[in-house]
């Protein structure tokens, strides 16, 4: 068993070797602390190689779309460049997922809630079993 196939593929410790000895070249970093990386593509492929190395825990959901959009190919415009091409107003800051939690979302109605569900229009009635 190699090394890799014992720590896992995608581990942070391989992930940070691949971009210190591949030479991995900074392109920029988000306002969550994200740093985004480029290396030269690989033998026999086109398009360099994008990663990058999340701030804190490794969630997926705190990279910004434009972010998302160079890492992804969709654009090779570094989001850092022109920031205010990407933002609209209306957009919000990230907040993390809180499915699990006790911060989650519950309509009223949920059986976790408390809360009595609110009528339907007559056309939900409960099935009985036959005795």
């Amino acid at each position: 068993m190699g090394l890799f196939q014992f720590l896992g593929t995608l581990s942070p410790l391989h992930i940070q070797w691949f971009t210190w000895f591949k030479k991995g070249r900074k392109i920029g970093e988000d306002m969550n602390g994200n740093v985004y990386y480029q290396a030269p593509a690989r033998k026999g492929y086109k398009r360099p190689r994008r990663w990058v190395i999340y701030s804190g825990l490794e969630d997926s959901t705190t990279v910004p779309p434009e972010w998302h959009g160079w890492l992804h190919y969709q654009t090779d415009d570094i989001p850092q460049d022109n920031m205010s091409a990407y933002r609209r107003p209306w957009q919000k800051p990230h907040q993390p997922n809180k499915t699990g939690t006790n911060q989650r979302y519950l309509p009223s109605g949920h059986v976790l809630n408390n809360k009595d569900r609110t009528k339907t229009h007559g056309d939900y009635e409960a099935w009985t079993p036959p005795e």
